[in-house]
């Protein structure tokens, strides 16, 4: 229900927006990737000006989330490093539970609420 009221207040004004926005800048301009002559570059191209701020805005947001992705990787190693330890206690603790079994008789069922990882209560 949510997703339809942003869907509707949101996303459908600013594609009117944009669709406004391109409608109104449909003018050629020249992009020149020669810097050392003016009047006659060696590349160039004429696109409509909306096109332009378009892929200029898109490649802005691909090098921001390249940007951001690259900042992020300690973040996510550490994540890595994390899940990994946490594995490994859990197999420690699933070998220890065994042990105990084996040393004291006991159904599996019984003893492997013995030692199981307890988050810490917030309260």
């Amino acid at each position: 229900m949510i997703r339809k009221v942003l869907f509707w207040l949101i996303l459908v004004p600013l594609a009117i927006l944009i669709l406004m926005f391109a409608v109104a800048n449909r003018e050629l301009v020249t992009v020149s990737f020669d810097p050392f002559n003016e009047t006659v570059p060696a590349a160039s191209v004429s696109v409509p000006l909306f096109v332009l701020i378009f892929l200029l805005v898109i490649l802005g947001v691909v090098i921001g989330g390249s940007a951001a992705w690259l900042r992020q990787s300690g973040y996510r190693r550490a994540a890595r490093q994390h899940d990994a330890e946490m594995a490994a206690l859990r197999r420690e603790i699933e070998t220890l539970n065994r042990r105990l079994d084996d040393r004291l008789d006991l159904p599996a069922a019984g003893a492997a609420s013995r030692l199981a990882y307890r988050p810490a209560s917030n309260g």
